[in-house]
């Protein structure tokens, strides 16, 4: 059951957790509630997600929970505080925030929705396969302060946002044997019908037709037919621009003939984070009232190893013509986002951005909590940073050097599908990707290989799939402006 927010001038009766943000200088000083002496027992310092239970009035529980240096507080502080009560008051029903976690140098509305963001998505837990089925966790959270249309309308905005993270999580939670490519295009079909989108699923025969050869060559080993999705979201009014959105769908990846190693296959159902990230996103733009008009382009399957599958050294006819020899059949998701983003070019909009867990080298390069960003056009790049900052989901921009495209020329095709050694993996295949997209478009490569999953809890991420990008590609769509791509 999803939690329900409600601004309040003060606290109501008969909540069970009371939580109150405090600075480290407020624990450094004695100010903070609580006995000084068991707060420095229990290593509370007043840290930034730190977070101690104390006993309270009314026989509710007292949660302290901790901000770090007053004049550095910023929404990434908010939302930490936020999933640092949902963990302390997991076992809670009724919850009350008040100030301080409201305080700082923010105004009202964007603290409220950073604490929203917080606490729905640091709850959040798969659980479509346990046995004990019993609700647990935060039924309601009071946000004691401020009230008025901003704030409630803040709170609305992040609660909407929050459950399309959810939900792009659910989809990369469920096993890939179960979430096949019917069944998520079945789930988006649902979604669709919900939030008014249009909808169209192409079936093997369609794929086939529309001349999606990537899509159909990484499908050659599996038992499941592939499916194509397109969603659009046209905005009341005349839009005010146009980004098509393409995602990578392999709802599980063996590697292929290439076969990855059990260490490596463990995780691979998060291999369609990028299709989920973009899925989420669209199921959120009516709810903020987005101007801009997005069409999401999705290719599903998952790369199996049949005894028709696509051999290294096979070549594939991507869409609109170009040739691709496979040297690596684990190097497949750029096979299938090729005929996506000729797809989206096509349509010619103003932005394509695409995303994508694509390669082992990004997480070599930044770790996994980082994405890596790659693209053309500037001003594009620029409006994703700045999306990206202003959620918290992190990007860093990776080169695409044209002395290295000479590394992707084949012998025998136009194109083959890997570099000429180990280094530079992540650009090899941004550069790959550059092929489809058609001149002129401004064009932005999101790499959320390491990102998209996480092993462990921390902060608002919880271990599993993250749903990282939902949030942050309804900030650029929501603040989108035309540019161009020089």
């Amino acid at each position: 059951m999803p939690i329900t927010f409600r601004p309040a001038r003060s606290r109501p009766k008969g909540v069970d957790v009371v939580a109150r943000g405090v600075t480290r200088a407020e624990v450094a000083a004695g100010a903070a509630p609580g006995p000084s002496a068991y707060l420095a027992a229990q290593g509370f310092e007043g840290s930034v997600g730190q977070a101690v239970a104390l006993p309270g009035d009314d026989r509710t529980t007292l949660v302290l929970v901790g901000l770090g240096d007053a004049d550095a507080v910023d929404a990434a502080t908010v939302r930490a505080a936020g999933a640092a009560v949902a963990r302390a008051a997991r076992r809670a029903r009724r919850v009350a925030i008040e100030p301080g976690v409201l305080e700082g140098g923010l105004d009202a509305a964007s603290v409220a929705s950073a604490l929203v963001e917080g606490v729905v998505l640091a709850s959040y837990r798969y659980r479509a396969h346990k046995t004990d089925t019993a609700p647990e966790g935060i039924e309601s959270v009071t946000l004691v302060g401020p009230t008025g249309a901003a704030v409630s309308s803040a709170v609305e905005r992040a609660t909407a946002l929050a459950e399309a993270t959810c939900w792009a999580r659910d989809l990369v939670n469920e096993p890939g044997g179960s979430m096949t490519p019917l069944e998520v295009a079945k789930a988006v079909r649902k979604m669709a019908r919900r939030e008014k989108l249009k909808v169209s699923v192409m079936d093997e025969a369609a794929i086939r037709a529309a001349g999606l050869g990537g899509l159909l060559g990484v499908n050659r080993g599996s038992e499941q037919p592939p499916r194509f999705v397109t969603v659009s979201y046209t905005p009341a009014g005349t839009p005010t621009g146009s980004i098509a959105l393409v995602g990578k769908g392999i709802t599980f990846d063996s590697g292929g003939l290439s076969i990855k190693t059990a260490d490596g296959m463990s995780t691979m159902k998060s291999d369609m984070g990028g299709a989920a990230a973009v899925f989420g996103a669209m199921s959120a733009l009516a709810a903020v009232g987005a101007t801009t008009a997005v069409t999401a382009y999705v290719p599903l399957t998952d790369n199996m190893t049949g005894g028709d599958a696509t051999r290294p050294g096979d070549v594939l006819t991507i869409r609109g013509g170009t040739t691709v020899e496979v040297l690596n059949t684990d190097a497949e998701g750029r096979l299938i986002l090729a005929d996506a983003l000729v797809m989206a070019s096509e349509s010619q909009p103003d932005a394509i951005v695409d995303v994508a867990t694509l390669t082992g080298a990004c997480m070599v390069a930044l770790g996994n909590r980082i994405a890596g960003l790659m693209g053309r056009g500037d001003a594009l790049l620029d409006q994703v940073e700045t999306a990206a900052a202003r959620t918290g989901e992190r990007v860093w921009r990776l080169p695409l050097p044209d002395d290295m495209r000479p590394q992707l020329d084949s012998k025998i095709a136009d194109l083959k599908n890997i570099g000429a050694g180990r280094y530079g993996g992540a650009s090899i295949a941004g550069l790959f990707l550059r092929e489809f997209v058609a001149d002129g478009i401004p064009w932005a490569h999101l790499d959320i290989a390491g990102p998209a999953w996480s092993d462990d809890d921390r902060g608002e991420v919880t271990a599993g799939g993250t749903g990282f990008g939902v949030r942050l590609l309804v900030d650029l769509i929501e603040g989108f402006e035309r540019s161009t791509a020089g």
